[in-house]
């Protein structure tokens, strides 16, 4: 079956042998020198899908507000060499904890294109935050405005903030990634008890307002979930976004130089996934921001900046593994499905086991004339739900020593990933014109004793 070029990298290719290519470099080759598991970046297909977004947004946003920022989410994936793409693709960068923050400090990336986010920073993360000048600190609740006053004063700085609303818009994604829902940590409130005035988001811009002399309020921030594939939830997000905006200007009698729409577009993991490219998204929520201005009158407009991540690095990677164990086991219905054991799993990439996510694999190194067989493609964990493909067909002559291809596994998998039964994490690889390179490099075992000092 050819390979579906939604799912895969741009420079992933399948010759007639069966085997794939990355961007000129043959898997086979790749697991023989960087061994398996191991994540292969397509290089080129990154700052691809960032450049896109760059000038997408730079163009459709150009007439209808101040203009456009895209923030990468560093929580995607984030190293050095990614930082540094980012950076050279023009991209500002949204990091949410310190070590995120460190890394962009590693490499140089200037602190007026950073944000910083995060539901609980430290007094330590928000001076790490102020000694480096960044652009903006996206906050989360009225004990965070006061510490980063008492950090700002302390340092003798103004820090520039932007306040994280919750919009109640629900993004039809699963529960612990959709962010928006009134029951969940992160943001301010529209809804107050006593009327919208008096609503938690606007007390949290008035607590800010209180400390004009170290904090300066920039604008408004919304992220309604991830893994979106349309614009109808941001459509809603900012209608809700920009009527804060105005009731800000007729409460306060400013108007905010910013809108945050964030991020958590979609992209495909399985045939058939329609995921929105950065020129649809850039034009239809372009659209919307002008209708809802034009409702205004004319004001001046925000500049507007959009927060994609997954959608940047998603498709770039691919996770290489190599088959173990393959056994059949029967189901109650008579039916056989097959467990085909690989040598990576849930400390690689847990979002099948923590919230389902789907994944597409398949035949790596070499074609088959095999018929196919029900299977279902495990790791090596001691844990039963150590599932990554949960239901996908493979030929049946599928055996010990195979190589299998996991498309889209660039966003979150090195993120979240663990040291789970001990296991060393994998590295990162990045391919480009036919050159491979390490860019994280694979954990030892002396990796993992020498954080034993027992």
């Amino acid at each position: 079956m050819p390979l579906d070029p939604t799912l895969w990298s741009r420079n992933v290719t399948q010759d007639e042998q069966g085997r794939l290519w990355v961007d000129g470099l043959d898997v086979v080759a790749l697991a023989r020198e960087f061994g398996t598991p191991a994540y292969v970046v397509d290089e080129d297909d990154f700052r691809s899908r960032a450049a896109a977004f760059r000038d997408s947004f730079a163009e459709r946003f150009a007439a209808v507000s101040g203009g456009a920022d895209v923030y990468y989410a560093g929580k995607a994936f984030l190293c050095s060499a990614v930082a540094r793409w980012v950076l050279q693709e023009g991209l500002h960068l949204d990091v949410c904890s310190g070590g995120e923050l460190a890394v962009a400090q590693h490499v140089g990336f200037p602190g007026d294109r950073i944000a910083l986010h995060g539901n609980n920073k430290s007094v330590a993360e928000l001076r790490q935050a102020m000694e480096y000048a960044v652009g903006r600190v996206v906050v989360d609740s009225l004990e965070e405005i006061d510490r980063l006053a008492c950090v700002a004063t302390e340092l003798g700085v103004q820090a520039a903030v932007v306040v994280r609303v919750t919009v109640g818009v629900e993004a039809h994604t699963h529960e612990f990634i959709a962010t928006a829902h009134e029951d969940q940590k992160f943001g301010f409130s529209l809804h107050g008890a006593d009327g919208a005035d008096s609503s938690p988001a606007m007390q949290a811009v008035a607590r800010i307002l209180e400390h004009g002399d170290c904090l300066r309020l920039r604008g408004l921030h919304s992220h309604i979930g991830s893994q979106i594939m349309d614009t109808d939830g941001f459509a809603v997000a900012a209608q809700r976004l920009i009527g804060l905006h105005e009731q800000i200007r007729r409460v306060h009698g400013i108007r905010l130089p910013e809108l945050d729409l964030g991020g958590g577009f979609g992209i495909a993991h399985a045939s058939g996934d329609s995921p929105l490219t950065p020129a649809e998204l850039a034009t239809e929520l372009a659209a919307v921001v002008e209708r809802e201005f034009a409702a205004l009158g004319d004001v001046p407009r925000p500049r507007i900046s959009v927060e994609p991540g997954r959608a940047i690095a998603g498709p770039s990677t691919l996770t290489l593994y190599e088959v173990g164990t393959v056994k059949e086991v029967s189901l109650e219905d008579g039916s056989v499905r097959t467990y085909v054991s690989v040598d990576g799993g849930m400390s690689d990439n847990i979002r099948p086991a923590l919230y389902g996510a789907d994944y597409t694999c398949v035949l790596a190194n070499r074609s088959s004339g095999a018929g196919p067989m029900r299977a279902r493609v495990v790791g090596r964990h001691c844990e039963s739900g150590d599932i990554l493909v949960r239901d996908t067909e493979l030929p049946a002559d599928l055996r010990a020593g195979d190589l299998l291809a996991v498309a889209a596994t660039g966003a979150y998998c090195r993120s979240l990933s663990s040291q789970y039964n001990h296991t060393p994490r994998p590295p990162v690889v990045a391919v480009r014109d036919g050159q491979a390179r390490v860019i994280v490099r694979r954990e030892t075992i002396e990796d993992i004793l020498a954080l034993d000092v027992g």
